[in-house]
């Protein structure tokens, strides 16, 4: 049982059959929270107490096998082996307003988004919400920082692994944790419809963000395989119920493929589709994919897009390219480490 994974009551109640005080249990879920890798560095409890622990449980820990740090801007890409052998990835990101992670959700990934690295040879697990915070954990150890914002945009799709995710929330939310508000937290999903509105229900203060990447369903069927399952109709339907229940903003992310999606005809239909929604565009000029024949839009051509978008009204910023000079977008690193080892 991984401690990692366990609410302070959870602990509390995991106490209470080993004959120990319920009281230890915040001592306990403290120490976890923190960078600590093992039972024993928990030094403010007795000898015997720790002896009892390691009979039961364990704290989850990964490895770092690899990593990659940007020249540029100081962006670091980390490759970590699971308990398991499984690997994933997570990015760390420097701003001025504090330090960013963008952490996986899943060992792989199921949606087969044609634009995406990460769902190359399908999804092979969950990650618990012990291995969410244990990412954290591991790249504040790795480098001294701390960290204040938690993108879910790694590789997985949230929504697909929704429960872990949830608890994943309330743990990383605890004051007693690692103690991250709600509003530095964005949830990232490819259009989940049924747990858009399941999030809108939690009445939490995440942010979301629907990878939308189409103006229309024709278009968003060719490079999303989700969108055969919902329509846009769907998905706007779920989005609004999400504002209406919450009254917060939803970012739409736009990645922009070279020919594909990036024509100005595109950006008229993105405008007419969200007019009226409280929303907000956010281009990403795509990464090269190796095993993909897409290509990043023409500076001159994102430009043309984001004009076009804001003559209509619509709010929206073109993403700063972190990690240009290493393997940062999602995915990448992780494949090449896979194809390295078969």
């Amino acid at each position: 049982m991984d401690l990692r994974n366990l609410t302070i009551d959870e602990i509390k109640s995991y106490l209470e059959t080993i004959g120990e005080k319920p009281f230890r249990a915040k001592q306990i879920f403290k120490w976890v929270h923190r960078s600590i890798e093992n039972i024993d560095e928990m030094t403010d409890l007795s000898k015997d107490l720790r002896e009892k622990l390691k009979n039961d449980v364990y704290i989850c820990n990964m490895n770092i096998v690899g990593m990659e740090e940007s020249k540029v801007d100081g962006t670091r890409k980390y490759l970590m082996a699971m308990k398991d052998g499984n690997i994933i990835e997570c990015v760390f990101m420097r701003y001025k307003h504090g330090n960013s992670i963008c952490i996986s959700t899943q060992a792989g990934c199921r949606m087969g988004c044609t634009f995406c690295a990460s769902t190359i040879g399908g999804k092979n697990r969950d990650l618990t919400s012990g291995e969410m915070i244990g990412q954290i954990l591991k790249v504040q150890k790795d480098t001294g920082e701390s960290i204040s914002n938690i993108v879910l945009m790694g590789t997985g799709e949230p929504f697909d692994n929704y429960e872990n995710v949830m608890k994943f929330l309330k743990l990383v939310n605890s004051k007693e944790g690692l103690n991250i508000g709600m509003r530095h937290i964005t949830i990232s999903t490819c259009g989940l419809v049924p747990e858009i509105r399941r999030l809108a229900d939690e009445n939490n203060q995440v942010t979301l963000a629907i990878s939308l990447h189409s103006p229309n369903d024709e278009l968003r069927r060719n490079i999303m395989p989700i969108a055969k399952k919902y329509s846009l109709d769907e998905l706007l339907d779920a989005c609004r119920y999400y504002i209406n229940k919450t009254n917060r903003r939803i970012t739409f992310e736009y990645s922009l493929i070279d020919g594909v999606n990036d024509h100005l005809e595109n950006a008229r239909e993105l405008s007419a589709l969200l007019k009226g929604l409280l929303c907000h565009v956010n281009l990403i000029p795509i990464n090269l994919v190796k095993e993909r024949d897409y290509k990043k839009s023409q500076k001159e051509r994102v430009e043309a897009f984001k004009n076009m978008l804001e003559s209509r009204g619509i709010e929206v910023t073109v993403r700063r390219e972190l990690g240009s000079d290493i393997e940062a977008a999602c995915g990448q690193l992780r494949r090449q480490y896979l194809k390295e080892l078969d």
